[in-house]
């Protein structure tokens, strides 16, 4: 049996806690960063629209790889150690892009912040190993909602200064925001002893890596390509057998990259089935309202803010999901985290129900924002507490990373989901094609659809029996030092 031990005089847990959260932010940011300037990529980088596209893309397809390779890293090398390598990734990122204005190495540094999302799951991980049991549950709930928390502030922070600046002061500010990370990192996070003995699985890494990209390739771009082109088909349908054939190599490993054993339990499977619609859901609102808001008055129904101002109106959505993360804890205590789930599902769903009838100003519109956002942070924070409790502690960074994955899948999956309503209704505005009022009142309806089929997908996740995994004593024992 493996035990965790702080190897170095361990900070205030409360400073440490802050210090991840932080990190986290850092890194959700980027995730959004580019949006406001999307539609001048292909100027300022000098390219075509749909090379310009792969700006966002690559970040997408980085963060979606990076979450289980870095969970398992950190359970072969240790936690700490990998939190520090993803936040050097950061600065580096950030670095690239900011002293760069053409497209490869834009790509290349999109695609090195997008690999330190591996940030977020591996703290959550971490987070129960130093935190003493009264601050836990709040703890991992707020590092969870800065999955959320982090691109919704990064849509206000770049359009503000995408409104007056030079793009590249955004990225200048990702890279010092990065390096404050870092040092935070390595002087106030604990250096725990919590490396397990194994290996790493490399042909796993890759079978997983291209089986991902091949798959969110396809549906991301599917709008771009064509929902009818065999090259969209091509990469879905590639991307999946590769990674059934990855999967059926997994199952014949002893140390796989991912157990998918583990990953079978009922409570983990179905958590990770849920986060795909909640994932779905949380991602549809980001891109609807904004879009909504601004859009030309002239339309009757677009709302006729400037790129800034949509901004201001989507981050208090953002500070609702932190805000309600210390809530989803306390219910979790109380209820148990599956019905915390269930709750902030349906809280999400029921945000858009609200926007579909208020969408006719910004602070209606913003109301149902903040109902859904609430529903994300609550709904978001619980779904670590379920994988903890069911995966064994030397693959809780890896249980938690696929967790995370998943939930990208979902925000992918609506990205391009979003983007095909959006764009098979339309209607000609002073010589522009624009999506009708029934689009974006379509994409309500879906939003909260995935909201409610995560309701469920949530309500058939099994109570763990004490016996489900023969780790227990070693978690508590883990706990404990």
């Amino acid at each position: 049996m493996t035990t965790s031990r702080v190897t170095t005089p361990s900070p205030n847990p409360i400073v440490a806690v802050v210090a991840l959260c932080f990190g986290g932010l850092s890194a959700a940011l980027t995730q959004t960063m580019v949006i406001p300037i999307q539609s001048e990529l292909p100027d300022l980088l000098h390219t075509s629209g749909s090379n310009a596209g792969w700006v966002i893309t690559a970040t997408l397809l980085a963060a979606a790889v990076s979450m289980p390779v870095a969970g398992r890293l950190a359970d072969l090398y240790g936690k700490q150690r990998v939190l520090v390598v993803n936040a050097a990734l950061l600065v580096l990122g950030s670095l690239v892009v900011a002293m760069t204005s053409t497209l490869l190495p834009v790509l290349v540094g999109r695609a090195l912040q997008g690999f330190a999302m591996g940030f977020i799951p591996v703290g959550i991980s971490l987070m129960r190993e130093f935190t003493p049991p009264h601050l836990t549950g709040t703890a991992i709930a707020s590092m969870s909602a800065t999955l959320g928390v982090g691109g919704a502030i990064g849509l206000p922070l770049a359009a503000w200064i995408a409104d007056g600046h030079d793009w590249h002061l955004m990225f200048w500010v990702s890279a010092g925001l990065a390096v404050l990370v870092l040092l935070a990192t390595v002087f106030l996070v604990p250096h725990i002893h919590d490396a397990q003995p194994g290996r790493f699985d490399v042909v796993g890494g890759l079978g997983l890596a291209i089986g991902l990209v091949a798959f969110l390739v396809g549906v991301s771009k599917g709008n771009d390509w064509g929902w009818g082109s065999g090259r969209t088909w091509g990469a879905i349908v590639g991307g999946l057998v590769v990674l059934v054939l990855w999967g059926a190599f997994e199952l014949r490993q002893d140390e796989p990259l991912v157990d998918l054993r583990t990953t079978a339990r009922p409570q983990i499977l179905l958590t990770n089935v849920a986060a795909v619609a909640i994932g779905f859901g949380m991602m549809a609102q980001s891109i609807v309202v904004p879009q909504l808001l601004e859009l030309p008055s002239a339309t009757g129904y677009g709302l006729g803010q400037s790129i800034l101002a949509a901004g201001l109106w989507m981050a208090p959505a953002g500070l609702m999901m932190l805000v309600f993360a210390p809530v989803s804890s306390n219910l979790t205590r109380r209820i148990g985290a599956k019905h915390t789930l269930m709750i902030g599902a349906t809280v999400l769903g029921v945000g858009y129900v609200v926007a579909l009838a208020l969408m006719g100003t910004p602070w209606q519109l913003l109301i149902g924002s903040c109902v859904a956002a609430a529903g994300v942070g609550i709904g978001y924070a619980a779904m670590p507490t379920l994988i903890l409790d069911s995966a064994p502690t030397r693959e809780a960074a890896s249980a938690v990373g696929v967790n995370a994955l998943m939930r990208s899948v979902g925000t992918t999956l609506a990205a391009a989901v979003m983007a095909t309503i959006l764009t098979s209704s339309d209607t000609a505005v002073g010589g522009f094609e624009l999506p009708t009022k029934g689009a974006f009142q379509v994409c309500f309806l879906v939003g909260a659809l995935a909201a409610f089929v995560g309701v469920a997908i949530a309500g058939t996740i099994p109570r763990r029996r004490h016996d489900d995994t023969d780790e227990s004593s070693e978690r508590t024992a883990a706990e404990v030092a």
